[in-house]
């Protein structure tokens, strides 16, 4: 255990809570069938048992672990600190992440609009916006790895063009994550969450052109 960093430790704990919470699921949870994917209307389109949600959070409580320790294992196998620390902010982000996911995962599955087979299309639209926030934040600071960042081709060949790519879609998913937050209380239902879907999806595009044209013009890039 001394062998392992602040950000293990908070992994760890995140997949133990969600362990927990998958075993309750298991044992307490609903007998009734719970709604366990939304249309974009925010009406439930499919159900399933207390088992399926339970089997859910308990898969999301193992890939956190194995990203996290992957990454981990990363950074102390990096000789430059720089790299070292970039990856560390990529496994805090993923674990952050993570959490985020499985906390909204649990809400509308088990909150109170889950009884009426319907979703407050608000609410979802501001735990996005907040994951985005999160995302965007710590997004730039990461270095490459398998799992977290805008992961193209390009990128892998040439480090300013991960750089500059990541640092782009952190700054966009920000901006879009503090909109979306600020919306999400009065925006008009469902056309504002599937806009802001598109703009995500959008900054991903963005994103991807910007790690092609950097590497295209990076002298030190590695070629095909």
């Amino acid at each position: 255990m001394k062998s392992l960093s602040a950000i293990d430790r908070l992994a760890i704990a995140i997949s133990v809570l969600i362990f927990a919470a998958a075993i309750w699921v298991a044992l307490y949870g609903p007998t009734s069938p719970i709604p366990l994917h939304f249309d974009s209307s925010g009406n439930a389109d499919r159900y399933g048992s207390r088992n399926e949600l339970a089997a859910t959070l308990g898969v999301i409580g193992v890939l956190n672990l194995l990203v996290s320790a992957f990454t981990s294992h990363q950074s102390k196998q990096a000789t430059d600190p720089v790299r070292s620390k970039a990856l560390r902010n990529g496994q805090l982000m993923s674990v952050l992440i993570v959490a985020g996911v499985a906390v909204m995962i649990g809400w509308t599955s088990l909150g109170p609009q889950a009884a009426t087979g319907t979703n407050n299309m608000s609410v979802t639209l501001a735990f996005t916006a907040a994951i985005c926030v999160l995302a965007g934040a710590m997004l730039g600071k990461v270095g490459p790895n398998p799992f977290i960042g805008v992961k193209t081709p390009w990128a892998y060949k040439s480090r300013l063009a991960w750089d500059k790519s990541n640092r782009l879609a952190g700054r966009l998913m920000f901006a879009l994550g503090l909109i979306g937050l600020a919306a999400s209380p009065f925006a008009p239902q469902p056309v504002s969450t599937v806009v802001f879907v598109a703009c995500i999806l959008g900054a991903g595009a963005w994103a991807v052109y910007e790690s092609w044209r950097v590497w295209r013009n990076d002298p030190e890039a590695e070629p095909f």
